[in-house]
């Protein structure tokens, strides 16, 4: 038994190292891009702007998150969201049917989410762009106990693909958020958590797994 554990967590920790350096190349390819690309920006300007105009058009539809569906609640307590989860970039607020939540239309920058622990609340839409890519958002209200808060954050910052904000607008003191699922935990010492972390940090679930958890937003 203790066996197969070590063998599923050196199996989980070689994939995670594997995308890691996916990442990374795919970080220098789009440096390379960059300098080509602004070569020929000024050619493109008026181009950029039809689009832009376009985007935004595109925006105003777009922009409600909420979508049909609901959640049920499994037999280990994770919460899944049955119904539909836009996948759309928008520009202008999105109002979700969830808090905090867990897809849906998002902004086009995601918040960098490589073991990344931000001191205040983030922005739903930008974090929503970090769980479409595979990340576990761990989130908690002023009522969670500091020892757990420290804690979390000290696990959050060894887990790639992970990241952590307060949010005293949802209804439980630590919740854990991965695309499409959900759940509350008691502290951090529940076992779910790292049930949870196990299972979601870039899992089946992943709408784009192997996606950048840097050079996006921070604090």
């Amino acid at each position: 038994m203790g066996s197969a554990k070590k063998s599923t967590a050196a199996a989980r920790k070689a994939r995670i190292e594997e995308m890691r350096r996916a990442e990374q190349a795919r970080e220098r390819r789009n440096r390379i891009l960059t300098i080509a690309a602004s070569v020929v920006v000024v050619a493109g300007l008026v181009v950029g702007g039809i689009v832009l105009v376009q985007s935004q058009s595109d925006d105003s539809t777009a922009a409600d998150g909420k979508g049909k569906g609901h959640f049920v609640t499994g037999s280990d307590g994770v919460k899944t969201w049955k119904g539909t989860l836009g996948r759309n970039h928008v520009a202008k607020t999105v109002d979700y049917p969830m808090e905090p939540p867990v897809g849906g239309d998002h902004n086009q920058v995601w918040m960098n989410c490589n073991a990344d622990v931000y001191a205040k609340a983030l922005n739903n839409m930008n974090a929503v762009h970090s769980l479409e890519h595979g990340a576990v958002w761990v989130t908690y209200t002023d009522k969670a106990k500091k020892s757990d808060v420290e804690a979390l954050a000290a696990k959050v910052k060894k887990t790639p693909y992970t990241l952590m904000s307060p949010d005293d607008k949802q209804k439980d003191p630590i919740m854990l958020s991965a695309w499409g699922h959900q759940r509350t935990v008691t502290g951090a010492s529940d076992p779910n958590v790292d049930k949870f972390f196990e299972k979601f940090v870039q899992g089946a679930q992943t709408p784009e797994p192997g996606a950048a958890c840097t050079s996006g937003l921070s604090q």
